[in-house]
């Protein structure tokens, strides 16, 4: 039976935002919990496996569970876009395997990167049920299901590694973990949003498929060249610094999540909102809800750099060790790189809102050009400062060009094709 009842926007918020914090706080445990029972090389592993994967698998996912969300005249059907998803994410497991066995990394750090990838596999596909759920404005499903996920994991790669004094051993539990949720409860959740069963099956009609995939892609490279912008500086800290300190960064870096958790539920929970205003010309509508948004994440910023200048060398020392506390500095100039990236993150709900997906492309591979030439410039002269100051050079740079895009679409007549993508 198809769920109807719509949950209002505070409601979504509220689901969502619980979700959010639940489930991030569990992937910040993961770190906490290995700074402890290991050592920064072991986060350092760990990140590395995220970082090297990552890029992959947001390239392959081409956000369709945005597409979906913002799909309100209905063009593709669920058996569409769970039939691209499962090609694209065997496609994203073969890229893994050829990187991780090709890199030049020692053979337990090949193998934790490819298990890190079949663990984001069941990921990729429980998101695209999320996206489904998400265009029914059914946000309490999905964060139930980050509820029972996140803790799952943190429990299981928690066991791994102390039965076994190795990462490897961790990351099968999380792979067992993600595999759990999506068979036990998030195929589950979707038969719900759906009116017949026969939806759930994939489809690979190749025709329509083609047409998704051109509409698609623009954002799955959007996403990838985010990715790498996110995580350029650590392939240059673990290649001129080592594993070390890239697990400082990492942990330290994890810290920006806390802000990026309520910018996360809000974006997710107004992007459906911000789709129909813009299709259905409110402009003015559309804009003060954005502004709002943009508000929000300011204060957010603003509050992430007061607290990691007043209590930054105590927090690094309870949450982590004394070592980690030794980068009060980089924790400062991280937090002023996350407010800025929380603006560009409302402004990118906007673009793809109104369906600017095309015009995202060129905008993060400037940016990412711009972060991976600030790392070779500062990383050698300043370590781990200089990868933060690249950071907000490249946050600095998405923000304003965000800005500007958004400026346009507000100005262009009303009116677009469903499925056209701007530029």
């Amino acid at each position: 039976m198809q769920q109807k009842n719509l949950l209002t926007l505070r409601r979504n918020f509220s689901w969502t935002f619980t979700g959010n914090f639940v489930y991030a706080a569990c992937q910040w445990g993961m770190l906490v919990m290995l700074a402890k029972l290991g050592s920064p090389e072991m986060v350092g592993q760990f990140t590395l496996g995220l970082a090297v994967t990552a890029p992959v698998i947001m390239l392959t996912n081409l956000q369709l569970r945005i597409v979906q969300a913002t799909d309100a005249k209905k063009q593709y059907c669920f058996s569409d876009y769970l039939g691209l998803r499962l090609i694209s994410t065997m496609l994203a497991l073969l890229v893994i395997a050829v990187i991780s066995l090709s890199g030049g990394y020692r053979w337990e750090i090949s193998l934790v990167i490819f298990l890190i990838g079949l663990a984001k596999a069941f990921e990729s596909i429980s998101d695209v049920f999320y996206g489904l759920i998400q265009q029914h404005e059914r946000m309490d499903r999905i964060a139930t299901s980050l509820m029972i996920k996140g803790p799952l994991a943190l429990l299981l790669l928690g066991i791994g590694v102390h039965i076994s004094g190795r990462i490897l051993w961790g990351v099968v539990g999380l792979i067992f973990a993600w595999a759990v949720v999506l068979f036990g409860y998030d195929i589950r959740s979707g038969i719900l949003m759906l009116k017949q069963r026969s939806q759930l099956q994939p489809r690979w009609h190749w025709k329509t498929l083609a047409h998704l995939i051109w509409l698609c892609l623009p954002l799955g490279l959007v996403m990838m060249l985010i990715s790498l912008n996110s995580n350029i500086p650590r392939y240059f800290i673990e290649r001129y610094l080592g594993e070390r300190e890239l697990g400082i960064f990492a942990a330290i870096a994890y810290l920006m999540v806390v802000g990026g958790m309520v910018v996360n539920a809000l974006g997710e929970s107004a992007i459906p909102r911000l789709s129909k205003y813009y299709a259905d010309g409110d402009r003015i509508a559309f804009r003060t809800l954005l502004l709002k948004l943009v508000g929000i994440a300011t204060l957010l910023g603003g509050a992430g750099v007061l607290v990691a200048v007043v209590a930054g060398r105590h927090i690094l020392t309870i949450v982590y060790r004394p070592e980690y506390a030794e980068h009060t500095n980089l924790f400062i100039w991280l937090m002023v790189a996350a407010g800025i990236n929380y603006i560009s993150s409302f402004l990118g709900y906007g673009m793809s809102a109104a369906r600017y997906f095309r015009i995202q492309m060129p905008l993060s591979a400037v940016v990412a050009s711009i972060s991976a030439i600030a790392c070779l410039w500062l990383l050698p002269k300043w370590g781990l400062l200089g990868a933060a100051i690249a950071l907000l050079i490249a946050a600095i740079i998405q923000a304003g060009l965000s800005l500007a895009i958004i400026l346009h679409a507000l100005h262009k007549p009303h009116g677009y094709k469903e499925g056209e993508l701007k530029s």
